[in-house]
């Protein structure tokens, strides 16, 4: 999940990123069991409320224990390396927008070599016609589909 970016981050806040999560129409937890947040106090109990009120299981990590967060430190490793190595953003719209183009590739464009080499939700499933290069951000991000 990626939430909205801000400097200041409070309770309150958080709430309100639980609300957009949970969206009908724009959220992105409308199929996932779980979600891992730390013990920070933002993640506060009407965080967590509203998570449960969704079908979303909210998980504390334990005190301490710095790699039991392995995959999102995988994702921060992947989107810094991947993406903000490689492009300067001018002022938050402009990482807000390269962000946003890299959660859309990761999940729906990238293949991952952990789920053996596969895309983790593929849009559509084409077996044959020609390949064809697609490009995000100017053509920082590349992949490949199939015509139909």
């Amino acid at each position: 999940m990626l939430a909205d970016i801000t400097r200041h981050s409070t309770a309150e806040w958080m709430v309100q990123m639980a609300r957009n999560s949970n969206d009908p129409m724009e959220g992105n937890l409308d199929r996932q069991r779980y979600a891992l947040h730390d013990r920070d106090g933002k993640f506060c109990a009407a965080f967590r409320e509203i998570l449960r009120s969704n079908g979303v299981r909210p998980l504390m990590l334990p005190p301490h224990s710095p790699n039991l967060n392995a995959f999102a430190e995988r994702w921060v490793r992947s989107v810094k390396e991947e993406c903000l190595a490689k492009f300067i953003p001018f002022g938050e719209p402009s990482l807000r927008r390269a962000l946003n183009e890299f959660v859309d590739h990761y999940h729906g464009e990238r293949n991952h070599q952990g789920k053996e080499n596969k895309l983790l939700f593929q849009r559509e499933s084409i077996q044959s016609g020609p390949v064809h290069c697609r490009e995000r951000l100017g053509g920082l991000l590349k992949y490949y589909v199939r015509a139909a």
